[in-house]
């Protein structure tokens, strides 16, 4: 979610290059027909290569966030180490699958989402800067939540699974399973509530970090680090490492504030997989079971360590991967 929120804040502070001119008829038209196409592919593929970079460290996040019989007296490292051994190497990637079928989607719902409702914002309440990136970043998140929040139930099932016990033997059948035993439909959506509320804050403070931390830069110390656009020498960007950084700071400062809404959202999530699962029906009882048995910082903010190791690598592997498949795609 990091790395979507990151990329998409990107996108709000400097805009989509403009097309070149192709020559012959219909050129220019056929390049920005396939543009929205090209884009969603580039970011498709730099989301996933980052999920699947970090993957070790979210399975070991959901183990640690519900308190999985397992592993719940084990630390970050410990977990590390303890997951190859009792499940293989493979371990560390279980429930990733899902995680990659969900972030194409989830990539292109929030882009898309996003420019609309930035231009929504702006000519219908008159609303631009800070506030004007920060509600319609938080509008797009959500949309993008809500729109793939099945997908993300099944990949938190699968993580959570341990080898040995298992209850779900793929996508399809976790699919099949949480829809015929959970109330159907609905079955797919618990946990929404609390994901929703922290999505808000999340990428609201991530806009709003980040856009800061860009202007402050750039105003202070535009030669040390910031840059001539590449597709507009008049406009100054930041340099690669400092994006990275802002990036990180920003992103490690919203999932602290909305830390919480995280561990709650993963253990209505898990639903009947937890022993506890008749104390944590509703956002208001699993908060206050969460706290009550295990306190805030081994409770509520369980697991937010990995949050901030995660962070570089993720950062890192996206906004490199996603430059790269601009020059494939021809973005540029």
């Amino acid at each position: 979610m990091m790395a979507a929120a990151a990329a998409a804040a990107l996108a709000a502070a400097d805009p989509p290059p403009a097309m070149p001119q192709a020559a012959g008829a219909g050129g220019p038209t056929a390049r920005r027909d396939f543009y929205w196409l090209r884009s969603f592919l580039a970011g498709g593929i730099a989301g996933c290569c980052a999920k699947t970079t970090v993957a070790p460290l979210d399975r070991v996040k959901v183990l640690l966030q519900a308190h999985n019989r397992h592993y719940k007296h084990f630390g970050v490292f410990s977990a590390l180490r303890a997951v190859p051994q009792k499940e293989g190497f493979l371990g560390l990637y279980k429930g990733n699958g899902a995680m990659m079928i969900r972030i194409f989607p989830y990539g292109a719902i929030q882009f898309m989402a996003f420019e609309h409702y930035k231009t929504l914002i702006t000519t219908k309440l008159g609303i631009s800067g800070h506030v004007h990136r920060l509600m319609a970043g938080s509008m797009a998140g959500m949309t993008a939540v809500i729109c793939t929040y099945p997908l993300d139930m099944v990949r938190v099932r699968l993580a959570f699974q341990v080898k040995g016990e298992h209850t779900y033997t793929g996508i399809i059948h976790a699919f099949k399973t949480i829809y015929a035993q959970e109330g159907g439909f609905f079955g797919f959506y618990r946990g929404l509530m609390p994901t929703i509320l922290g999505m808000a804050p999340y990428a609201g403070v991530s806009f709003f970090t980040f856009g800061t931390l860009k202007s402050v830069g750039l105003s202070h110390a535009p030669t040390l680090l910031g840059r001539p656009s590449s597709d507009n020498p008049n406009v100054l960007v930041l340099k690669t490492h400092v994006n990275l950084l802002c990036g990180g700071v920003a992103g490690a400062i919203a999932q602290t504030i909305s830390y919480p809404f995280d561990v709650t959202r993963r253990r209505m999530q898990l639903g009947t997989v937890l022993p506890e699962f008749e104390k944590c029906l509703t956002m208001r009882d699993t908060m206050k079971y969460v706290y009550g048995h295990h306190g805030i910082r081994k409770g509520l903010y369980r697991g937010l360590s990995l949050n901030y190791i995660r962070c570089i690598p993720s950062q890192a592997v996206a906004f490199t991967t996603y430059e790269l498949m601009k020059q494939v795609f021809h973005l540029n």
